[in-house]
């Protein structure tokens, strides 16, 4: 197959499978609620997330989760899932 024929392909067909780009997964960063978490590792806070509410130690905060300790068991909690959070 020469240059031209590589990119001649109909939008009706799907993207060739050798042409198709590598896949970058974009996190959304959120640097007010990191910037609170931080702040707040060593304190006990209460998350209110898309999937319910948990509370427990923040243990660690990296730009995309903050590791939470809940009675001796860490969770792990993505930033984007964060609506609100409370220090208790």
């Amino acid at each position: 197959m020469n240059s031209n024929q590589a990119f001649s392909y109909s939008t009706n067909q799907p993207f060739p499978h050798h042409l198709t780009p590598h896949h970058v997964v974009v996190y959304p960063v959120d640097p007010c609620v990191v910037e609170a978490l931080r702040s707040a590792i060593g304190s006990y806070v209460v998350l209110e997330t898309t999937r319910g509410r948990i509370e427990g130690c923040v243990v660690d905060c990296k730009p995309d989760h903050v590791v939470l300790d809940v009675h001796g068991k860490k969770f792990f909690v993505r930033i984007c899932e964060i609506v609100w959070i409370m220090p208790h």
